[in-house]
C-alpha cells in the first residue's frame, strides 16, 4: 500500500531524516518506534505532504494504481486516502462533538461553494448525509451520547477517540497514528489497543503508528521500524525487535 523509497529530509544543514526505507501491506498494522527526536514524527509529515523530501520518493498504491505522493499538496494526499492523527490532539475545541466529525466529511464533499451558499437541493443532501455519517462514526467510537458537547469538555481519552472519527469520517485507506496512547493510563492504553483493532476490522484500514507504550506496540503490530537519528537501524515482527541488539543499544545505550 506505501512504499517509502530512500527518503531523505534536511533542515538547512540538520539531516532530519536520511535514505528511509520501507513498505507496508495492505491490511497492516505497522510501528514505528525510536528515541526521542529520532525523526519518526518527520516522517509522517513527509508522508502527509506537510513536508516535501528533500530526496527520495513516496508511493501510495491502494488499489493497484501507483501515485507518486511526493509533491502532492496535504488535502491532495488526504484525498487518495492518507489521513492522520497528531501527537497534540489537535481539535476543534469550542465546536460540538459531532460538528467535529462532520467536518471532517467535507473531503469528500462533491457540491461546489456556489451551491452551498444558495442551499441548493443537492448540497442539503450532501450535507444531511455528512451528518448521518458523522452520528454513525460516534456511534463506532462510543461518543454518540457526547455529541452535542463542546469538544474541549471530553476526558482526554475521549477526546483520542473523536480525534480518530474525524479522521475515519475522510475515508482514509491508511491511517497514520502519531503517539495516540500519549498521556493515558493503563487502563486508557488498553482500551485504546482494543479500540484500533475494533476499528481496523470494521473500516479495513492500514495502519501505520508512532508509539512510545511499548506494551501498545508489541501487543497490536505485526511489523516494527525502529530509528535513531534519522535513520533505519532495524525492522522485523515484534520479537525479533524486542532481541535485536542495535535497538536495545538505541534505548538504552552501551556501558
Amino acid at each position: 500500500m506505501l512504499k517509502i523509497d530512500n527518503v531523505t529530509m534536511k533542515f538547512g544543514g540538520v539531516v532530519a531524516v536520511n535514505g528511509f526505507n520501507c513498505y507496508i501491506e495492505n491490511g497492516q498494522v505497522v510501528g514505528l518506534i525510536g528515541p526521542n527526536g529520532a525523526g519518526k514524527t518527520t516522517i509522517f509529515n513527509v508522508v502527509t505532504g506537510v513536508y516535501k523530501p528533500t530526496e527520495g520518493e513516496i508511493i501510495f498504491d491502494p488499489e493497484g494504481k501507483e501515485e507518486k505522493i511526493s509533491k502532492l499538496r496535504p488535502d491532495q494526499i488526504a484525498k487518495l486516502g492518507i489521513c492522520r492523527t497528531f501527537q497534540n490532539i489537535r481539535l476543534f475545541k469550542e465546536l460540538s462533538v459531532v460538528e467535529n466529525v462532520f467536518i471532517g466529511s467535507h473531503l469528500r464533499l462533491k457540491s461546489n461553494v456556489f451551491s452551498s451558499i444558495i442551499r441548493l437541493p443537492k448540497y442539503n443532501n450532501e450535507e444531511r448525509q455528512m451528518m448521518e455519517k458523522a452520528f454513525y462514526l460516534l456511534e463506532k467510537v462510543g461518543l454518540y451520547e457526547e455529541k452535542n458537547e463542546k469538544a474541549f469538555s471530553l476526558p482526554y481519552g475521549k477526546q483520542r477517540r473523536l480525534e480518530i472519527a474525524r479522521a475515519l469520517a475522510t475515508e482514509p485507506k491508511l491511517l497514520l497514528l502519531d503517539e495516540p496512547a500519549a498521556g493515558m493510563n493503563p487502563q486508557e492504553t488498553q482500551e485504546l489497543m482494543e479500540f484500533i483493532a475494533e476499528i481496523k476490522e470494521e473500516f479495513d484500514l492500514t495502519i501505520f503508528l508512532i508509539e512510545h507504550h511499548m506494551e501498545v506496540v508489541m501487543g497490536i503490530c505485526e511489523k516494527i521500524l525502529v530509528l535513531d537519528h534519522g535513520t533505519l537501524i532495524s525492522q522485523g515482527s515484534p520479537q525479533e525487535i524486542q532481541n535485536d541488539e542495535r535497538v536495545i543499544e538505541a534505548y538504552l545505550g552501551v556501558e
